[in-house]
């Protein structure tokens, strides 16, 4: 019975982290597909609610991507690698897993609405793709920094760097 109890526990701590995670990836993530979903509308001159709608969508998918790329421990060869490599190298590893996954996401709406499989794959946009995924690379950079980071110093240290106020010694 005890052990049981201590599984839940363990069970309930890691779904708990694991919903703080997504609801800080989401947040950063969210702050930037937004900004894109403003400067698209204004660059167009055509305001759409929705446009903000699926760029939380997205924020929301693409962070529980990464999730899931860090619990199978994407990039996990170069993590010995300086920092900025490390980071770099998993910004673009991330990016191919999110560039994959909007290619399947796109096949399935367009077999949704009837084409066949072959139609589906050919009337993909790429190049809107492959611009989605250049401002994901871009967005992956310093939030895969920051987790790196925390990975490095661990959770207390970043933390404090972060929200503490830090003293100068006096000399």
């Amino acid at each position: 019975m005890n052990s049981e109890n201590s599984k839940r526990a363990g069970l309930k701590q890691k779904v708990t982290h694991q919903f703080e995670e997504l609801a800080r990836i989401f947040l950063y993530l969210a702050f930037f597909f937004c900004a894109v979903a403003t400067y698209s509308m204004l660059l167009l001159n055509k305001f759409n609610v929705f446009n903000y709608g699926a760029a939380l969508v997205n924020a929301l998918v693409i962070g529980k991507l990464v999730l899931l790329g860090e619990d199978v421990r994407l990039g996990k060869k170069y993590e010995s690698k300086p920092l900025l490599v490390s980071t770099v190298y998993k910004a673009f590893l991330f990016g191919l897993l999110v560039f994959a996954f909007h290619i399947v996401e796109e096949v399935i709406k367009r077999l949704v609405h009837g084409e066949h499989v072959a139609g589906a794959f050919h009337n993909v946009r790429i190049d809107d793709l492959l611009a989605r995924s250049v401002i994901i690379f871009c967005t992956f950079i310093p939030l895969l920094g920051f987790l790196e980071l925390r990975r490095v110093l661990g959770d207390d240290k970043m933390h404090d760097l972060l929200f503490r106020t830090r003293t100068t010694a006096k000399s």
